[in-house]
This record gives structure tokens, C-alpha cells and sequence, in this order.
């Protein structure tokens, strides 16, 4: 199993080119089921989750050819596909599920299994077969599958989440798109990564339009063909511009419009790091002194993404005095706390909150990675640490960081990866 080896403290200066966003490609591809027609999405990351969903396709009967540099894919659906996923390929990657949507959208039936990824928290999927089954699913659970079925196409209804779920939002959304009728959607997640879901169904005759938290999508027979250049990951920009904050560094961030992080980006300003935004670059450089700053709270976009509350916590322990940051998304991730702990810091966890002393004084250590963003704040704070780290268990990294120890290299961080 790969680790990472950090020597640290680093002093980062440079640019870093952001890649395509996972959780834009993983519904847009999960997306493609829904067609006949011949689809190209550009931009597609090269992470494990990437390769998960596209072992998923090519396992559903999907005919997909990635470019040699695989950020490129064309996915071909002109035979009948298969709707069995079995729990060796769902077992790893949560958005799997997505695939629910589409297939019974299109295919009437499906068997597929309850799906894994990190453990953050319990992340219930019953959002996601309430709002089918009011599209007209019906559905039993056995052995850890759901067996779906509908008595012909699916009917449009008005659908309102009883909480802002982003994968119910997207599943529902795919689901409505082949439906009789018109289904409108209120309480939706309005993520970046959702508009450009239904920007890509749009760009094919979809016929899908937001106002505020309400989508309405009016059913179409079928989708056409497309070519499609996937959004870069705001989670990777925002990451570097915390290891930049953290770090005293000086960096270009590019291939980003900065307004879609805008949130996070104030709120760095807040800890001292000045900041300048375009639509294709982030500049940003950390301060010398790290302001403190209590009370911060993830929310459902526009507010502070949960996916960034781990970096930030980073940040608060390098700030000048006690900080706070209340998780609202899920409830079991502060499992980096311990890690951070055996480097050094000071935190205390009440219920959902973590209040960080600050003035800590990083020293490496050997630690454990436990979920995707979690392993991601060890990397931050072994930049910042004063010695050697060892990560263990990066493959948590590997699923939404696309060879992140090379971008990192080439702005002045002392990494290698030991197999």
C-alpha cells in the first residue's frame, strides 16, 4: 500500500494547474446512460474514482474510449445495456449510486448495490428513493441491493427534499430527464457541480432550469449527441489556496474562475492572505501571522464547503490564538483530529464542533489516513511540520487528487511516494 514521505517545513512558491472537478465527472458520466447517441466530456480527472465509474459503465455494457492522456472520454450506448451493478465495483465510491436514476429512467428496471466510499458520516440514501419512488420507482431491499422496477416511463411530479441533499438533487434530476411530463424539484442542492450536470444535459436537448433552490426539468423522449468540457474541481483549488495560507507561500492558481469559491476565499482574507481573483486565475499569498477566526460553519453551497472543513482546521492551528469551526454535513468527520494530534496540535471536540487552540508547533509523525479529505489535512500539515512525516494509506488520496505529490513538488514541497 503507498504512503507519502513529507520533509517538512516547506516555503511554496510557484503555480499550479487545477484539474477537472470528481464530483462533476462522476454524475456527467453517470449521466451518459441516459443516451443513445455517441457523448465525448472533456476535462475528466485522472483519479480513482474516474476509474471506478468508467469500470462501472464499461460493466453496464457502455462502449467507452479514453484518450491516451485518459482525461478525454467517448461513451457510446447503441446497444441495449446491462442494469445490474454488482457490489464489487459499488463497494468503493459512493456516487455510484447515481447511476439509479438512469437506469431505471431508461431501462425500466435495475439491480444495484448499496453503495460504499468514505466513512464520514451515514449519508442515508433514502433521499435519493423517496423522490424516485414519487417518480414512480418502486423498490425492495435485499442482500444489500435495491431492486428497482416502474411500470413504463417514469412521471413528472413536484418533489420537495426534506433536506438539501446533493446526490438526491442529482439522482432525481437524471431520473426526470427521460420522464413523462414535468417534475419540478424544490430544496435542491445548488452546488457548482450540479449546474454543470444539468449545463451538460442542457448542451444535449435536455430541457432543465433553476430559480433559486427549485429545478424544473420538462421530460424529453431522448438526448442527443454532445461534447462536453467538465468544470475544474473547486475542492483542489481551495486546497492549495489553504496550503499557500498555511504556508507563507506565493501562489498562481490557474485553470479556476475563484467567484465559484468565493465563500472560502473570504474567509481567507479574514485569516490575512491576500487574495486576488479572476476568471481563470487565483493569486494568493499567506501572511506572515495567522488571524484567528471563531464561529466558522459549513453549510450547503454558497457556504463553506465540508469537503474544505479539514483544511481549514489546518489553518486554525497555525492561527495566533483559539479558533472554531462547527461541522452542519456530516457527522463522523473529525477523524483527522487524532492525526493532527500526534503532530502537535491542540483541539477539543464538543458534539459537531472542533475548538483549536492555535500557536501550534508542528512535529512529523507517522499517521493514518481515514477519508478522502481527511488524508489531504495531513499533507497540509506535514508541509508545515518540522521534520519528517509518513501518510499512510493515500489511497484515500488517489480517489479525488490527481497525482497530487508531482503538483506539489513543483511548488517547493519535499515529497515521495513509497510504494
Amino acid at each position: 500500500m503507498d504512503k507519502f514521505s513529507i520533509e517538512g517545513p516547506s516555503r511554496i512558491k510557484g503555480k499550479v494547474k487545477i484539474s477537472g472537478s470528481k464530483n462533476s465527472s462522476l454524475p456527467i458520466l453517470a449521466a451518459t446512460l441516459l443516451f443513445n447517441q455517441p457523448v465525448i466530456i472533456k476535462n475528466l480527472p485522472k483519479v480513482e474514482d474516474i476509474n471506478t465509474m468508467i469500470s462501472l459503465l464499461r460493466s453496464l455494457g457502455s462502449k467507452v474510449t479514453l484518450s491516451s492522456n485518459r482525461r478525454i472520454a467517448k461513451i457510446d450506448n447503441q446497444k441495449k445495456l446491462k442494469t445490474f451493478a454488482s457490489y464489487s465495483l459499488v463497494k468503493t465510491m459512493r456516487g455510484s449510486i447515481l447511476v439509479l436514476g438512469p437506469l431505471i429512467a431508461k431501462y425500466f428496471k435495475t439491480k444495484i448495490s448499496l453503495p460504499g466510499g468514505c466513512l464520514i458520516g451515514a449519508r442515508p440514501i433514502n433521499y435519493h428513493l423517496d423522490a424516485l419512488k414519487k417518480l414512480g420507482m418502486k423498490y425492495i431491499l435485499k442482500d444489500g441491493y435495491i431492486l428497482a422496477r416502474s411500470s413504463g416511463k417514469l412521471k413528472g411530479t413536484i418533489i420537495k427534499f426534506p433536506k438539501i441533499s446533493v446526490g438526491a438533487t442529482e439522482n432525481s434530476i437524471l431520473a426526470a430527464c427521460l420522464a413523462n411530463g414535468t417534475t419540478v424539484l424544490k430544496n435542491c442542492a445548488t452546488e457548482p457541480e450540479i449546474k454543470d450536470l444539468t449545463n451538460f444535459l442542457n448542451s444535449a436537448g435536455a430541457k432543465i432550469s433553476w430559480k433559486g433552490r427549485v429545478c424544473k426539468i420538462i421530460g424529453v423522449t431522448s438526448l442527443n449527441k454532445t461534447e462536453y468540457t467538465v468544470m475544474a474541481d473547486r475542492i483542489e483549488a481551495g486546497t492549495f489556496c489553504v496550503i499557500a495560507t498555511v504556508s507563507r507561500g506565493n501562489l498562481d492558481i490557474v485553470n479556476f474562475d475563484g467567484r465559484i469559491i468565493k465563500t472560502e476565499l473570504d474567509l481567507l482574507k479574514k485569516f490575512g492572505a491576500k487574495i486576488k481573483v479572476n476568471k481563470k486565475k487565483i493569486s494568493i499569498k499567506g501572511p506572515e501571522n495567522i488571524k484567528s477566526i471563531k464561529n466558522i460553519k459549513t453549510e450547503e453551497y454558497p457556504g463553506v464547503s465540508t469537503d474544505m472543513q479539514s483544511q481549514l482546521m489546518v489553518l486554525m492551528c497555525k492561527a495566533n490564538g483559539k479558533s472554531s469551526i462547527t461541522e452542519n454535513i456530516f457527522e463522523n468527520r473529525f477523524m483527522h483530529v487524532a492525526e493532527l494530534r500526534r503532530l502537535g496540535a491542540k483541539i477539543n471536540i464538543v458534539k459537531n464542533k472542533a475548538i483549536v487552540e492555535g500557536h501550534t508547533k508542528f512535529v512529523g509523525a507517522e499517521l493514518m489516513s481515514s477519508d478522502l479529505r481527511a488524508s489531504v489535512s495531513l499533507v497540509l500539515a506535514a508541509i508545515v511540520s518540522k521534520g519528517k512525516s509518513v501518510i499512510n494509506r493515500i489511497y484515500h488520496l488517489d480517489r479525488g487528487y490527481e497525482k497530487i505529490e508531482n503538483k506539489l513538488k513543483k511548488i517547493g514541497v519535499k515529497i515521495k511516494r513509497l510504494k
